[in-house]
């Protein structure tokens, strides 16, 4: 299982076997934190408890002065604040951490594991053999030792002795009246907080810059706490993103990389691409493609990267929002499609982020801002004739940014960075039209969608050995749109 997940932590691995056959953690590491000395799985003083984790705990400056009061600390790590808040506050320890995490402390004979509030961070688990609980950051970890592979739920922990229990839902806020500008204040404030806190590591961050106006905020945002920051775009040659990044970059003054991609690279590159995603639904293979090569460009000048996922979804940024009929229903839509990003754009990012050992930071998708977006009225995320979407998003950083930017058309990734005018192309060379529709009847359950998603299907049919383990678990992005 460690070796699956060997290009999730390239830089150290470990075990831990407690006495008794109680079980065994297992860890492969990135170091962010405490590169040096942060070695995984952790043991408290008496060597009888262990932990291992994936993710960053933002609050662990402010934890670990108290916690040093009465614990000794043998690490700069964010995880080790987590076991001696475990061994202080037991399950309770998920109410006081700010931060992305997927965990696993195992306590004498007892198992604790959780997930943080909006499953940034993945996990699953399933039943091995003799009835025994295995879990891992990937689905293919799991991919021929358990016959039922389930997502473990975001905002949720599980004890051995007690089960699952959720300690987090998405808040569901009637909104507030007040001014533009007085939203447009909070909103730019509260973000500035929010990409502050992601800064905290030991190892260089960087911003991917697609030019749109998600990724420009954060990048703006960044660029004020960091003098040499480096941004990151990708796109086939002459492609939307490209030329807007640019500007963007002379904007900020970021040290800004590009990289041009061919048909020829996206067709070769794409087995890796659809192992990695663990799914073969066509919107989320088409954005992955780009994310996948930017990554693999930020790897070469930094370790952790800033994205701008999740400000669609409290904002009202994709084209099937305006079709939404009252305010009331956009604001239900936006609070459902924030919950369900675990399984769809946060999967993306988080394995096609981690393929290249870069870790992805969320700003967008801060506890505090998702509160903030709950109480904005519908009728300030898209305003206008046509409506804007994202206005006051728009209108929050609109002296920030260039206004060829602020007010750019929205486009997703794959559209911005030309991929998804080549990815019909590939795939009709792949699979004919006739293939396809045989390729359908065939597998009439997963309920493809064209000869496209017929193609990233039968390529990830091809990744495993044992595909049903991830096939159970792929999420359609097409079943969001329920709003409509």
């Amino acid at each position: 299982m460690m070796d699956t997940l060997a290009h999730r932590g390239p830089d150290d691995d470990g075990t831990f076997a407690p006495a008794g056959d109680a079980g065994m953690l297992g860890h492969r590491r990135l170091s962010i934190m405490d590169p040096s000395c942060g070695h995984q799985p952790i043991l408290d003083a008496a060597r009888s408890r262990a932990i291992v984790a994936n993710g960053e705990i933002y609050n662990f400056p402010q934890l670990r002065p108290e916690l040093a009061k009465s614990r000794d600390f043998k690490t700069r790590s964010d995880t080790e604040a987590i076991l001696h808040l475990y061994d202080k506050r037991g399950p309770a320890t998920v109410k006081d951490l700010d931060g992305m995490y997927a965990f696993a402390i195992l306590d004498d004979e007892a198992l604790f594991l959780a997930r943080d509030p909006i499953g940034i961070k993945p996990l699953y688990y399933g039943e091995g053999a003799g009835g025994a609980m295995l879990f891992a950051s990937e689905l293919k970890a799991l991919s021929g030792r358990c016959a039922d592979v389930r997502e473990f739920p975001p905002g949720t922990f599980f004890h051995s002795d007690t089960g699952f229990e959720t300690f987090y839902e998405v808040p569901d806020r009637f909104p507030l009246s007040d001014s533009v500008e007085a939203w447009s204040r909070k909103i730019a404030d509260t973000m500035d907080a929010c990409v502050v806190k992601r800064l905290m590591s030991d190892v260089p961050v960087g911003a991917f810059l697609s030019g749109g106006l998600d990724s420009s905020i954060i990048a703006a945002l960044a660029r004020r706490h960091i003098d040499d920051l480096h941004t990151f775009s990708v796109g086939i040659e002459g492609s939307p993103d490209l030329a807007a990044a640019r500007l963007v970059s002379r904007h900020l003054d970021t040290i800004h990389h590009e990289y041009v991609l061919s048909a020829g690279e996206i067709e070769a590159m794409l087995p890796e691409i659809v192992w990695h995603l663990e799914s073969f639904d066509q919107d989320l293979v088409r954005s992955a493609i780009p994310t996948f090569f930017t990554a693999r460009m930020a790897k070469e000048h930094v370790e952790v990267i800033l994205t701008g996922e999740g400000a669609d979804e409290l904002f009202a940024g994709y084209a099937y929002h305006k079709q939404i009929d009252g305010d009331e229903r956009l604001h239900h839509e936006l609070h459902r499609t924030v919950g369900a990003l675990h399984n769809l754009n946060l999967q993306r990012v988080d394995r096609m982020t981690m393929a290249h050992a870069v870790e992805g930071r969320v700003p967008f998708l801060d506890r505090e801002m998702i509160e903030l977006a709950q109480l904005i009225p519908a009728d300030m995320k898209l305003r206008g004739d046509p409506p804007e979407e994202k206005w006051i998003l728009r209108k929050a950083f609109e002296d920030l940014l260039p206004e060829e930017v602020v007010w750019r058309k929205k486009e997703q990734f794959d559209e911005g960075t030309g991929t998804v005018d080549v990815m019909g192309e590939i795939a009709s060379r792949a699979i004919g039209h006739e293939e396809a529709d045989a390729h359908r009847r065939r597998h009439p359950d997963a309920a493809l969608r064209s000869v496209e998603e017929c193609h990233y299907h039968r390529l990830l049919l091809d990744a495993f050995e044992h595909p049903d383990p991830v096939l159970a678990n792929v999420a359609r992005w097409s079943h969001r749109q329920v709003g409509v």
